[in-house]
């Protein structure tokens, strides 16, 4: 069973970064998509980054220009760089990845934990 991990959440000043990371390990054949969702008290979990197999991105509109999402060669690794945080950014954060087993097992979506970002004005 394949498992994702988040790390590198914490609580930053607005107009700050923050890097949040993610590995998927276990037992993976194929790695379609990975992504950030996040939690917003109040809101239903919302996508901010994904990133597809072929190296495509796709960012929230509230996103765009201040966060950055990128992988390792390997692609068991996902990035969420961070830049000029908003208050509005407060949630909690999970890797998303829609993967593969074992061929033939079809995808399956896994989700981590959570990590969690606070922005104070």
């Amino acid at each position: 069973q394949a498992q994702l991990v988040e790390s590198g959440g914490g609580l930053v000043q607005a107009g700050g970064s923050l890097r949040l990371s993610c590995v998927a390990s276990g037992t993976i054949f194929r790695i379609d998509q990975m992504g950030w969702w996040r939690d917003v008290p109040g809101k239903e979990r919302e996508p901010v980054a994904i990133i597809s197999a072929d190296g495509s991105t796709n960012y929230d509109d509230t996103v765009k220009g201040r966060f950055t999402i990128s992988r390792d060669n390997a692609k068991t690794h996902v990035y969420l760089q961070m830049n000029n945080l908003k208050v509005d950014d407060t949630a909690i954060y999970y890797c998303y990845g829609n993967l593969e087993e074992s061929p033939g097992w079809g995808n399956v979506e896994y989700w981590g934990k959570g990590t969690p970002v606070t922005v104070s004005s």
